[in-house]
C-alpha cells in the first residue's frame, strides 16, 4: 500500500522539491503552507507521515503537534526546522514528535528519516496475532497505538508508545537512557536526560496506582529504567 505523507512547509520552493523527491521515491504526498491548513488536514485525513516546519504562519509547528497529540492523533510526526539548538529539539520531542530534521539537509538524510520513521511506525509490521497486553492500570494494543485505562481511551503519544514497548520486550531487564535513545529514536541525537525522564514521568502517570512510588517502571539508580512485569 503507498504510503501517504503531508508536508507542511511554508517555503514555496523547499515544498516543491521535498514533494517531487518523495513523489519520485513512490510516496502519495500532499501539501500545506501553514499551520492552520496543515493541522486541518491531519484531524481530517489519514497519513503515514507528516513532515512538519515548525516556523509556520498562524499556528507554530510545535503548537500543531501539541494540538494533534491532544486529539490522541498518534501519526508520526517529523519537525523540519532552521532551529539547531539543543532546547528546540527538546521542545519538539517532548510535543510529541517522532523525529527532527535541521535544515539545511541533504535528500539522502530526509528519505533516510522518513524511511526509518516509517518503518518503526509501520502497524503492518506488528504480527496480526498481538493481543491486548496489560502494564499496570493500562491496557495496550500495540498493533493500532491505542490505549485504555478502566475500559476508557487514554491519550499517548507515538513515542510513548514506542519507549513502552521497547521496555517491554526487554521486561525485567535494566535499560539505559542511551540504549531507549538508539533503539527507539534510532539515530544518534542526545536530547538531555530529562526528556527521557519526562517521557518515563508521564508513561507512569498513565500505569502506576501512585507514579511517586512507582513499581511497575523502576529507577535503577546510574543505570536506567527497569519494567517489572509478568504475563
Amino acid at each position: 500500500m503507498t504510503k501517504r505523507i503531508l508536508v507542511i512547509e511554508d517555503e514555496v520552493d523547499m515544498q516543491a522539491g521535498i514533494k517531487d523527491n518523495l513523489e519520485f521515491e513512490g510516496y502519495e504526498v500532499e501539501t500545506a503552507s501553514d499551520g492552520k491548513e496543515g493541522l486541518q488536514k491531519i484531524l481530517g485525513n489519514n497519513f503515514d507521515l507528516v513532515l512538519l516546519d515548525v516556523m509556520l504562519p498562524h499556528i507554530s509547528g510545535f503548537d500543531v503537534c501539541k494540538k494533534v497529540r491532544h486529539e490522541n492523533n498518534s501519526t508520526p510526526i517529523i519537525f523540519l526546522t532552521a532551529k539547531g539548538e539543543e532546547i528546540d529539539k527538546v521542545i519538539g520531542l517532548e510535543s510529541g514528535g517522532d523525529d527532527y530534521l535541521t535544515k539545511p539537509f541533504s535528500l539522502r538524510e530526509l528519505l533516510a528519516r522518513v524511511k526509518a520513521v516509517l518503518r518503526r511506525t509501520d502497524k503492518h509490521n506488528t504480527p496480526a496475532s498481538a493481543q491486548l497486553v496489560d502494564i499496570g492500570k493500562l491496557s495496550v494494543d500495540f498493533t493500532t497505538y491505542t490505549a485504555l485505562v478502566e475500559g476508557q481511551p487514554v491519550k499517548m503519544t507515538s513515542k510513548e508508545f514506542e519507549i513502552l514497548h521497547y521496555l517491554l520486550k526487554h521486561r525485567n531487564a535494566t535499560i539505559s537512557r542511551d540504549s531507549l535513545l538508539d533503539n527507539v529514536w534510532g539515530y544518534d541525537f542526545q536530547p538531555t536526560a530529562r526528556t527521557i525522564d519526562n517521557f518515563i514521568l508521564k508513561l507512569r502517570q498513565k500505569i502506576e496506582d501512585n507514579p511517586n512510588d512507582p513499581q511497575i517502571i523502576i529507577t535503577v539508580h546510574g543505570m536506567g529504567y527497569r519494567l517489572v512485569h509478568s504475563y
